[in-house]
């Protein structure tokens, strides 16, 4: 290697990390995101026509929230200034909002302000850009790896538009990291980097979709490899393995993904597709979710989803819960993969679902009649005398225990909650449902 490729080398080593220099400075420098950023898109045109409106940018690490506010800062003709939630105030809020109101500081009479976490302000620090937000005097750009919707303030949802940003393809991933090897100003050119598209997209793959941990994983590995004779600098599988660890998968059991991933499985579990919902249950214990919680949710789909097509998945279903806080993990995963498969692989309906919900909407209506005095209890001596019990008929007194009588309010003789389908045990249902009917007589139901 030269003396001047060494005190390049030198002069890298010592400047930011790649991942920060190899920001892009322009929309055309931007990869992924192509749903926002693509010619022709929202913000695209706010971006390229500098006609910004406070937005919101949501996703995970490493997607590319910061980039998009430092093309934004690049291109804009307004005052761009920074914060981030984690070290500013209140104090910081106001000072901004003062110089955009100083026409001889902010002669464009607004300024474009970047907040980078800004989940982390507090409610009186989000109100605080309330009023500059409403008449346009500040334009913010808000970052956030949790989803707006829980932890920002609605009444700044309102002024914004929220972007969502997702995790970089492998593809996308791929193409940061080969611009960084080839970059001689903000890169790695001057370590000569040998490495194989397989390595690449193990990198990537590795990385989750977050370009910084790939970068990062890439220099690293880079800086700390020795040099061939000529100077060049080989990174092999083994080599990458050992300067990256996998991305953890993000998992906030009080958050978004919380949600998402438990109605994903639920959802799986509903559609009869066991995979997903193995796949999902895995993402929720991985993510450190209370077993607790996925037993009751798995018992309540076991109810809702499954019901009387084959009623013994209620009892399968609290079993596992039962035996999985009793075991605790690792072991409580097999027992909650079991009721998960079987649930999803059962037939399915939702029939008693129904059936309750609309009783209970008849029954919060008000109106719905008296209980039949032949249905009646007696407890108390005199009460007979009124008319309760009177007329009942003894079922067992009957062939196969049915009597001809009925039991709904005469108001609501009309009334069908229950209505089984031809899946699983249902269809046994149904047909002894139409037994009781001829036996009880009754040509119009009951």
């Amino acid at each position: 290697m030269s003396s001047s490729d060494l005190k390049e080398t030198k002069d890298i080593q010592r400047r930011e990390p790649l991942a920060y220099r190899m920001m892009p400075k322009t929309l055309a420098d931007f990869i992924g995101q192509r749903h926002i950023l693509e010619e022709g898109k929202m913000l695209w045109r706010m971006i390229t026509a500098d006609r910004l409106s406070s937005i919101i940018l949501f996703g995970p690490p490493g997607v590319g929230k910061t980039s998009i506010a430092r093309v934004i800062a690049n291109s804009t003709s307004s005052n761009f200034q920074q914060l981030n939630a984690v070290t500013s105030g209140v104090a910081d809020i106001k000072r901004i909002i003062s110089d955009t109101e100083n026409p001889l500081l902010t002669p464009q009479g607004r300024c474009v302000l970047f907040i980078d976490e800004i989940h982390r302000f507090n409610k009186a620090q989000q109100d605080a850009l309330l009023p500059s937000v409403e008449n346009g005097r500040l334009i913010l750009i808000g970052a956030t790896t949790e989803n707006p919707f829980f932890q920002v303030n609605k009444a700044l949802i309102s002024r914004s538009t929220v972007f969502q940003l997702y995790p970089l393809t492998t593809e996308d991933v791929v193409e940061v990291m080969r611009r960084a090897i080839a970059d001689h100003e903000r890169g790695l050119g001057a370590f000569h980097v040998s490495i194989g598209d397989e390595t690449l997209t193990m990198i990537a793959e590795l990385s989750g979709g977050d370009a910084r941990v790939a970068l990062n994983g890439l220099e690293l590995a880079a800086m700390t490899t020795p040099k061939n004779e000529d100077g060049s600098v080989t990174l092999t599988q083994e080599t990458i393995l050992d300067s990256m660890q996998k991305k953890t998968t993000r998992y906030d059991a009080a958050g978004e993904e919380h949600y998402d991933t438990v109605s994903a499985m639920i959802k799986s579990m509903r559609g009869s597709d066991p995979d997903a919902a193995v796949f999902y249950l895995a993402r929720a214990l991985q993510g450190g979710e209370d077993i607790s919680f996925i037993g009751r949710r798995i018992t309540i789909c076991a109810a809702e989803d499954v019901g009387l097509a084959n009623p013994q998945m209620l009892t399968l279903a609290l079993s596992a819960w039962q035996a999985s806080l009793m075991t605790g993990m690792p072991e409580a995963r097999i027992l909650l993969s079991e009721a998960v498969i079987a649930i999803a692989t059962s037939p399915k309906s939702n029939r008693a679902y129904r059936a309750i919900d609309k009783a209970l909407s008849d029954v919060e209506k008000g109106d719905t009649g008296t209980i039949p005095f032949h249905i009646r209890n007696a407890p108390a001596e005199g009460m007979k005398d009124l008319g309760y019990g009177e007329g009942y008929l003894y079922d067992h007194d009957f062939p196969k225990a049915i009597a001809p009588q009925t039991f709904l309010p005469e108001k609501m003789q009309d009334a069908v909650y229950y209505e089984p389908t031809d899946h699983g045990y249902e269809e046994r249902i149904a047909q002894w449902m139409e037994t009781v009917k001829k036996l009880r007589g009754l040509e119009n139901g009951y």
